[in-house]
């Protein structure tokens, strides 16, 4: 299997400085800064990536389930929603909320929920953040 790569570079203290990520496909480079993760700074921060993540990884595991059991989804979309907390032992992330809409000809809602936790419980990218809490929203459309 594949070997993926990325990258940061960061400069400065924790508050004054700043840094790039890098995808190593180059499909993405981008700024990221205190303001940025902490404040409502311009940039990117590595929980919104994580979360870019996640949602990819659902809404491919969730396709693949459906197309799986013989319902190939016109459209899934997937939003995740990343929670950073600070606690008494520093920052963490206490929550990911997933929330998908799909358009699935031809599933049942019983069937297309089952596969919906299934996909929650087995995409690499939840198995990876097992330690959090992740809840799940999906939505059939038709």
């Amino acid at each position: 299997m594949a070997t993926r790569n990325a990258s940061a570079v960061w400069e400065g203290d924790l508050k004054g400085g700043h840094g790039k990520m890098r995808l190593g496909s180059g499909a993405f480079e981008g700024s990221y800064s205190f303001a940025s993760r902490f404040e409502s700074g311009t940039g990117t921060n590595p929980e919104e990536l994580a979360g870019a993540a996640h949602a990819g990884c659902f809404s491919m595991a969730f396709a693949n389930a459906m197309a799986t059991e013989g319902h190939t989804a016109k459209k899934v979309a997937t939003t995740a929603k990343v929670h950073l907390e600070k606690g008494a032992d520093g920052f963490k992330i206490s929550l990911i909320e997933l929330e998908c809409e799909a358009e699935v000809p031809g599933i049942d809602g019983v069937k297309f929920h089952e596969l919906a936790e299934g996909a929650k419980r087995n995409c690499p990218i939840s198995k990876l953040y097992a330690g959090t809490e992740i809840r799940l929203n999906a939505k059939l459309t038709r």
